[in-house]
């Protein structure tokens, strides 16, 4: 019974990966070297999650200086939720 349980987990996360490639490969301006990001190294994995952290960081700032941190119309105003923080 785990056997089963955990192997419908595995096929779930499998699809949900290849369901965000597919949302990568297709949005412009996305990085495709982030498709299948999941099968690199441990090292290389870490690097891109270090220079993702670095740039939320430097985004969350901007947000707190009143500045805009995509090109895109706010939904939410997420402003506020970072100036609460």
């Amino acid at each position: 019974m785990v056997y089963l349980i955990q192997n419908n987990q595995n096929r779930d996360t499998e699809a949900i990966q290849v369901k965000l490639d597919e949302l990568i490969r297709v949005t412009k301006g996305a990085h495709n070297a982030l498709i299948d990001l999941e099968e690199i190294e441990e090292d290389e994995l870490d690097e891109f999650r270090d220079k993702y952290q670095a740039l939320a960081k430097s985004a969350r700032n901007e947000l707190l200086q009143g500045l805009k941190d995509t090109n895109t119309p706010e939904c939410l105003s997420i402003n506020k939720l970072y100036q609460s923080l």
